[in-house]
């Protein structure tokens, strides 16, 4: 069947399942690098140049460089939590070119579950990643992260909107479909 019109969506199939199956295999490994506090093998997950935005809804969004600035950031961010787990909650990624294009984004839905080293005092935190993807070297990468805190739980809750222009777009399904 590989001439007819269905042997060419299955192998298109077939390209996106290997594709988004290996862009989420790099959102994993993110997730067990921030998890074991092993900041230098973000340089191994991000385009030397990709720039990583973040917003924690205080103050303005801060810039940070590839895996070695972001990773200087996150590991200073960190130190005060005896325990700290990155927890990936959901994600929905796209191909926007085509599967085989080399680009991908997604939305990725977070939290982290915390615990004050001086204080014990356990709090949660929600958040979103807006991501670009690139293939290079055969393989994904990080090219471009965007984070917006979405919640935190201490002894009360603070939420925030969802961001209206995350800088990076991520469609939907319709209810006609795609």
């Amino acid at each position: 069947m590989s001439g007819s019109v269905l042997g060419v969506i299955d192998d298109l199939l077939v390209a996106e399942a290997i594709h988004d199956t290996a862009v989420r295999r790099l959102q994993h490994a993110y997730a067990d690098v921030v998890n074991r506090r092993a900041w230098a093998e973000l340089e191994q997950l991000f385009l030397p140049d990709a720039p990583v935005i973040i917003d924690v809804r205080v103050g303005d969004p801060m810039e940070f460089v590839g895996g070695d600035g972001i990773g200087a950031f996150i590991g200073t961010s960190v130190q005060q939590f005896e325990f700290f787990e990155f927890v990936i909650l959901n994600a929905h990624i796209e191909f926007p070119n085509g599967p085989s294009a080399g680009t991908a984004v997604a939305r990725l839905y977070m939290c982290e579950l915390r615990q004050s080293r001086d204080s014990g005092r356990w709090t949660t935190a929600y958040g979103l990643y807006h991501d670009r993807y690139s293939f290079r070297s055969g393989r994904w990468w990080f090219a471009e992260r965007r984070y917006h805190s979405l919640a935190r739980h201490g002894r009360d809750m603070d939420t925030f909107p969802f961001p209206e222009h995350p800088g990076l777009e991520v469609g939907g399904i319709g209810p006609d479909g795609p």
